[in-house]
């Protein structure tokens, strides 16, 4: 077995490390993977960053032109901790943040790591009922918001029913002069540059984040992350495969984990985060080759784009995918040179799964690949118990640096864990190898005549066809079988949505699908609603809805209803 590196040595540099477990076998690269000795907190591993290579870019903000060495990343994050903490933010605080993706989200959220504070991320697109949910929630004494969402602010102080954090605790961002609030760039400004902040370090079992899911149906939950779980997940990521990775995308909001995680991947390889402004399915391959990224997360509906020129002329390293039908994984590796694996994770544990880049007689399989560093998983039934291998049941995780649980949620704490392990309402199989397979959710099934539906089965076969851009499937209570199939269609070409339409997908389904997988009512949209995990919120699609059979082609009758 190859040695590796002493834990004292093996972040000077990381690079030499990470050859060393080129060199080893999976098990060996886990093993030494899960021997690494940690940075002391988020805010040591900038420091190490900063002091290894002080003039590397930190982050690139590409479009708005806006850059930040490791050197200037440090000095800054002491110089907005500072400003927090003048404020009155201290050790333990919990605060608000509602930004867009601009230089000062990683910075407020590395500041607070600094002092030891913990980050409530919210979504830009939350309302003001939304927003004054989740700081009541959470807690929240501070909030840091963009002068965007002042409409959102104003209408959660005016309809707060809980807790709300008072006028003098909340900063804006970009916000003109003369406000009655506090504003960000003049707290920064009246912090003198050079400071460094100094006060209770925290540990690798220090809250960091109240990090709320993206639920589907009511309202979301928030997981309670530690120093350890990001310390961890941006490792994980950034050595489990042995390879370099010096230029790196964040092309989802802030707001969510992924951008966070790599910042932290970004950092342990004194690499670049490139961060885009916004998504965007039609620049992101342009993206790729502009800033020659060695790894991203890549979304399945850059594939619908149109072919262009120069496509392959990447150099990635490592693409994650998640979801993405086993049918397109060939083409998509070869139409953008990209060696893209599935994966699998979640907010409450990190990443959970993944597939190893050299495991390449899986492409196509649909296998979401075997536990990552620091993670173990069983297959149970109902009762917890383990399930034979090919046999369908939930997913359960454990392992150092999960969620230390949802805040303020003991019914969800005691309904969410078999003992020390999380439930992560996923139903799997493992085949005889020890890989894993995602069959769909516990509760995103159709229950049909007896026989149970997954969701994302349907709504795989329903995406493998080139005129559709995105299906979704949920059931509709039937007084004969319990609940019927309807699919939710989003056609690649709106003005197709038709008969014509209907009768291809209906085909196409009748060979794909057993007799009662077909959906039995088909509605279009003109959008799938996604939340800011870009998982389907399908909570939006029939909210409001008596009746989810009006609007609907009934594929039985044969009529529109």
């Amino acid at each position: 077995m190859t040695q590796p590196m002493p834990a004292s040595d093996t972040r000077l540099p990381i690079d030499r490390w990470v050859d060393e477990l080129a060199r080893m076998s999976v098990a060996e690269r886990h093993a030494a993977i899960e021997a690494y000795r940690f940075p002391a907190n988020i805010g040591s591993l900038i420091r190490e960053a900063a002091a290894q290579t002080p003039d590397t870019t930190a982050l690139s903000f590409f479009e708005a032109g806006r850059t930040l060495t490791y050197a200037e990343l440090d000095r800054m994050v002491d110089r907005v901790a500072l400003a927090l903490a003048a404020q009155g933010v201290a050790f333990g605080d919990k605060v608000g943040v509602m930004l867009p993706n601009i230089p000062e989200f990683p910075l407020c959220w590395l500041a607070l790591m600094r002092i030891g504070a913990v980050m409530v991320p919210v979504n830009l697109r939350y309302t003001g009922r939304e927003l004054a949910y989740v700081l009541d929630d959470s807690q929240a004494r501070f909030l840091v918001i963009h002068d965007t969402c002042a409409e959102q602010l104003r209408a959660a102080r005016a309809g707060a029913a809980g807790s709300f954090p008072a006028d003098e605790r909340i900063v804006l961002v970009g916000a003109a002069a003369g406000g009655a609030l506090a504003r960000f760039e003049d707290i920064v400004a009246a912090t003198a540059e050079g400071g460094r902040y100094e006060g209770v370090e925290p540990g690798h079992d220090t809250l960091a984040n109240i990090q709320y899911t993206s639920g589907t149906t009511g309202f979301p939950k928030g997981c309670m992350l530690t120093h350890r779980y990001w310390l961890g997940a941006g490792l994980v990521n950034a050595v489990r495969d042995g390879k370099r990775f010096h230029r790196v995308l964040a092309a989802t909001p802030f707001f969510y984990m992924d951008p966070q995680w790599l910042l932290i991947l970004a950092a342990y390889h004194r690499g670049t985060l490139f961060v885009a402004a916004r998504q965007s399915a039609s620049r992101f391959a342009g993206w790729l080759r502009e800033h020659r990224i060695n790894f991203c997360l890549f979304p399945e509906i850059v594939m619908k784009q149109p072919e262009a020129p120069g496509e392959r002329l990447t150099e990635l390293r490592r693409a994650n995918i998640y979801g993405v039908r086993k049918q397109a994984h060939a083409r998509l590796r070869e139409r953008f040179n990209a060696p893209a694996m599935e994966a699998f994770g979640m907010t409450e544990v990190g990443p959970c799964l993944y597939m190893p880049l050299d495991a390449t007689d899986m492409i196509g399989s649909g296998s979401c690949g075997i536990p990552a560093p620091f993670r173990q998983v069983r297959i149970v039934d109902e009762t917890g118990a383990d399930v034979p291998a090919g046999e369908i049941g939930e997913l359960v995780v454990r392992g150092p640096g999960i969620m230390q649980g949802y805040y303020r949620r003991e019914d969800a704490n005691r309904d969410s864990f078999f003992g020390e392990w999380f439930r992560t309402g996923d139903l799997f199989r493992r085949d005889e190898r020890g890989y894993h397979y995602i069959v769909g959710r516990l509760k995103d099934m159709v229950r049909r005549a007896g026989e149970n539906i997954a969701a994302r089965e349907v709504e795989a076969v329903l995406r493998n066809m080139d005129e559709v851009e995105e299906a979704a499937v949920v059931p509709v209570p039937d007084p004969t079988r319990g609940e019927e199939v309807k699919a939710y269609i989003q056609p690649r070409d709106p003005a197709e949505a038709g008969d014509a339409l209907i009768g291809r997908i209906l085909a196409h389904c009748a060979g794909n699908l057993a007799a009662f997988k077909v959906p039995r009512y088909l509605e279009f949209v003109s959008e799938i609603p996604r939340t800011a995990s870009q998982k389907m919120a399908k909570s939006k699609l029939v909210e409001g809805r008596a009746d989810l059979r009006q609007g609907s082609f009934d594929r039985v009758e044969g009529r529109w209803i």
